[in-house]
């Protein structure tokens, strides 16, 4: 898209990507005005002022909105919102943060997306590439927009954790190596319940890519390949796999990883020095190494890397270990499968909190590990009725609560030693909580207080 084309822009949210699109926006010279349902945060209302940029908050003035030429609509805003009704009534373009971002890039982007895993993979790439001496950032989902990255600097890569709501509404955005961790059942609610639709949304990654780009995918993941032959890409393919050897791309052999992307072009990382833990981070692990091979990081930078890279907060975060209770905090598990990826890789005994938003959960694929690894489930929501009745068939020991404090004082005394006191929801967090972030933060604020 021919971006001179579009003199007037309204920004719709004013999240940290709609203000990051907002000032980036203005400072290219577009006429900008930015809108938000809510209450503006106080600090990016200070940057749109600082900035000179028109805003509103607590509404949409329909009419102000319906002047634009282009639209660059915050993730969050789902379709079926009466704003965006209107505007698609009118057929005004609509792009999304990273879309708007791209066309001031030169650099790189290395495009991470899948239902779980983003950003652990995301900071793992960022990780490699930084420790090897690259000029790298990352960016999008994971915190900081990426129109925000491309005011702060100019950058040779940009790693960029990606959501199916930034990839529904792209043009020429395209990821270099584009990376697809798995796609489960998740946000089924913004696509009208259609899994289809939402892995179409998530395939979206390998959009625009060339014959010099890269597309790193999980071949032992069913819905991915389910739909694989659907999306041709010219780029080269490497999947990665715990179960076969592909000819080119990641597996197992002899407890290494092997990468291979030619025939004359591999590498052994042995697993034992993998710092992240679990057969789900063997696969972040695997794509992020396939993705720092192909930008040429050096064998020993990479296994260095590899073996002292520390996992972000609140995704199977240690917090403590009180009277032999271990606490681990995974609040970034906001769906079933995430979920089954942190019981599956805990070796003790589990008292399990979990709760919140369901977003169309189905507990079925977690019931047999629940059943064999987990002593006592706390309900934290507002509503806990679909919970219990998912497990109560299987366990007897189910408490409800709506606080924090008493979900973790209940599970230190159901807890016993050497066994694990684990938050990891399946829920969205808005129930209770302002963000999974909250939810980790008080989690940590209450063992820190037993």
């Amino acid at each position: 898209m021919n971006l001179s084309l579009y003199k007037n822009i309204v920004v719709l949210g004013a999240g940290e990507s709609g203000t990051g699109a907002a000032v980036l926006a203005a400072t290219k010279g577009f006429n900008v005005f930015l809108s938000d349902s809510g209450l503006i945060n106080p600090e990016f209302k200070n940057e749109l002022e600082n900035h000179h940029i028109s805003f509103e908050e607590n509404q949409h003035t329909v009419s102000r909105i319906l002047k634009a030429d282009l639209i660059i609509k915050s993730p969050g805003i789902p379709e079926k919102a009466p704003i965006m009704m209107e505007i698609r009534k009118k057929k005004i373009m609509v792009i999304s943060e990273i879309e708007f971002a791209i066309h001031f890039i030169n650099s790189k982007i290395i495009g991470v997306t899948g239902s779980n895993g983003k950003t652990t993979t995301t900071m793992l790439i960022y990780h490699l590439l930084k420790s090897a001496g690259m000029n790298v950032c990352y960016a999008g989902n994971i915190g900081v927009g990426l129109a925000r990255r491309v005011l702060e600097n100019e950058y040779d890569y940009f790693v960029t954790e990606l959501s199916s709501f930034q990839l529904d509404d792209i043009v020429d955005f395209k990821s270099h190596i584009a990376i697809l961790l798995n796609i489960t059942p998740d946000h089924l609610d913004r696509y009208h319940y259609n899994l289809e639709e939402y892995a179409f949304s998530k395939f979206n990654v390998i959009r625009n890519q060339t014959e010099k780009d890269f597309f790193i995918y999980d071949m032992d993941d069913e819905i991915t390949m389910k739909y694989l032959d659907k999306f041709p890409t010219p780029a080269t393919a490497i999947p990665i796999s715990q179960i076969s050897k592909p000819l080119i791309g990641a597996y197992i052999e002899d407890n290494d990883i092997m990468i291979k992307l030619n025939n004359n072009k591999i590498i052994t990382i042995p697993m034992n020095i993998l710092t992240l833990v679990g057969k789900h981070n063997k696969y972040n692990s695997m794509a992020a190494a396939a993705a720092a091979f192909a930008v040429d990081i050096q064998d020993a930078d990479l296994r260095k890397s590899l073996s002292d890279f520390q996992n972000i907060a609140h995704r199977l975060e240690f917090v403590s270990l009180i009277h032999g209770r271990e606490f681990i905090n995974d609040s970034k598990a906001t769906n079933v499968n995430a979920t089954w990826y942190a019981l599956e890789s805990m070796n003790k005994p589990i008292v399990w909190i979990v709760g919140g938003i369901d977003k169309g959960n189905n507990y079925e694929e977690i019931k047999p590990l629940v059943q064999s690894k987990v002593k006592a489930i706390i309900c934290l929501g507002e509503d806990n009725k679909k919970i219990i009745e998912a497990f109560s068939d299987i366990h007897e020991l189910i408490f409800e609560t709506t606080s924090m404090s008493d979900a973790v004082e209940i599970a230190y005394r159901l807890a016993g030693d050497n066994e694990v006191i684990l938050l990891s929801p399946a829920c969205a967090s808005f129930d209770l909580f302002k963000s999974y972030e909250d939810r980790g933060n008080q989690f940590k604020e209450a063992v820190r207080n037993l």
